[in-house]
């Protein structure tokens, strides 16, 4: 049995992967939010949309440059370790394993039990949407704990699901959108023309980075895929580009089927209103059924991610207790300790996201949205590795080198700055929180030797 990786993917391969693992809850879950952030300015609202997918398609662009050159690279903590060092990657996977997934996957959680809330009539704020949302969390954590081959299964086939009422939405939607006039009608009219456009701007297009994020785990195909160099950034690009034709289409197919003003008042139910609309309300119902299934593959994509963080320091020689979070079950093939102390992770900031979101703050000023601003972290972290990376290729041509890395760092730097202005003085308390969880990270820094 050979240990090399056989390149057995082509091109179509790659660009369906890219597209199944971006697209998931964040279209549904932020085109509700990017339409009120705008005042129902439909045009600012799409420009959010393809600034968002551009930034996406100059990082996504950045790492495949890497990817390419270091085949059996993967991840971003191991992009950080290439570029930066060990030092850098450590706590790198720190931020990874302590706050961005959990914190990813919580208020996917909630989003999923918020769809089902939707459906069966109860409070997207009340007990039954967080018990729903804790029993969301346990169940993904399950799934993959126990049953790894099943839970790759669910994944495939939510892949499928949930391009079902994007497409049906978008195509749809538009044509009827456009016979009946409502989109023209969308279109030039602004529900609250007392909004800053810039304000707004900033804040619709940090709103779009929670549905355009997972683009950096299809660079883990990078040592499988036929003619990596040329292939990879054409599937990033590539399958960037239609995800966001199919954001905006759906964005689009959207105002297609009610008035902006209705969908904003509609608040958690528009969606499921502008879906009935135009499918009929047992068609609308039965899409909408498909959106909450899209919403939990999404999510038990995610855990995995949870479940394997501290592992992967573990198996570094770092973080605590390097040789209990390295153990992997000989029945499962599952990091035990790790994915239980991920689901843990996932509880505290589940928890942190109802306290601080969904009911009066209980942290009184320290209230931040948990589902955008690690996001916003993960491109603060890019700009040292492209930095470096401008340093250290210097093999690469002069177009690869000094274009795409520049471009990469000043779409983190438009995001950064975006968030500044979209959250205020909450990224202040953010950082603090942030702050903390690095000093814990400090004390574990150092490689251990087993």
């Amino acid at each position: 049995m050979g240990s090399e990786l056989r390149k057995k993917y082509g091109l179509m391969t790659a660009i369906c992967l890219v597209v199944g693992i971006v697209v998931g809850s964040g279209v549904f879950f932020k085109a509700e939010k990017i339409l009120t952030e705008t005042g129902g300015n439909l045009p600012l609202g799409i420009l959010a949309w393809a600034i968002g997918g551009a930034i996406m398609i100059a990082c996504a662009y950045a790492f495949a440059l890497l990817a390419t050159r270091y085949e059996y690279v993967n991840g971003i903590v191991d992009y950080a370790e290439v570029t930066v060092g060990k030092g850098y990657a450590y706590f790198v996977g720190w931020f990874m394993t302590t706050v961005y997934y959990p914190c990813i996957t919580s208020v996917l959680a909630w989003v999923s039990a918020r769809y089902l809330s939707v459906l069966l009539g109860f409070s997207i704020t009340g007990p039954e949407c967080m018990v729903l949302a804790g029993f969301f969390l346990v169940a993904s954590y399950a799934l993959n704990a126990l049953s790894p081959v099943l839970a790759g299964r669910f994944q495939v086939a939510t892949t499928v699901i949930k391009l079902i009422p994007l497409l049906l939405m978008a195509v749809i939607g538009t044509i009827v959108g456009l016979g009946n006039g409502m989109i023209v009608q969308n279109f030039t009219t602004v529900v609250d023309a007392g909004k800053s456009s810039g304000t707004a701007l900033f804040t619709a297009v940090v709103a779009t980075a929670f549905a355009f994020e997972g683009w950096i785990i299809a660079t883990s195909i990078n040592a499988e895929l036929k003619d990596a160099k040329k292939n990879l950034p054409r599937a990033l690009v590539l399958g960037t580009l239609i995800i966001i034709a199919v954001y905006i289409l759906y964005y689009v197919g959207l105002a297609g089927s009610v008035p902006n003003a209705a969908l904003m008042e509609s608040g958690e139910a528009g969606a499921r209103t502008a879906f009935e609309t135009i499918f009929s309300r047992v068609g609308g119902t039965v899409l909408f059924v498909f959106v909450v299934i899209s919403c939990l593959g999404t999510l038990n994509g995610l855990m995995l991610g949870c479940t394997r963080g501290m592992y992967a320091l573990a198996v570094r020689h770092r973080g605590p207790a390097p040789a209990v979070f390295k153990q992997v079950d000989a029945t499962t093939n599952m990091p035990t300790n790790s994915s239980v102390l991920g689901l843990l992770f996932c509880a505290f900031w589940l928890l942190y996201f109802y306290s601080a979101q969904l009911t009066t703050p209980w942290l009184g000023p320290i209230c931040f949205d948990s589902s955008e601003l690690p996001i916003v972290t993960l491109y603060a972290l890019y700009l040292p590795i492209f930095f470096m990376a401008i340093r250290k290729e210097k093999d690469l041509a002069p177009a690869k080198r000094f274009v795409a890395f520049p471009l990469a760092m000043a779409g983190s730097l438009f995001m950064i700055v975006a968030a500044v202005f979209a959250h205020g003085i909450n990224v202040a308390w953010y950082l603090l929180v942030f702050c903390v969880f690095m000093a814990v990270g400090w004390l574990f820094r150092k490689e251990k030797k087993l």
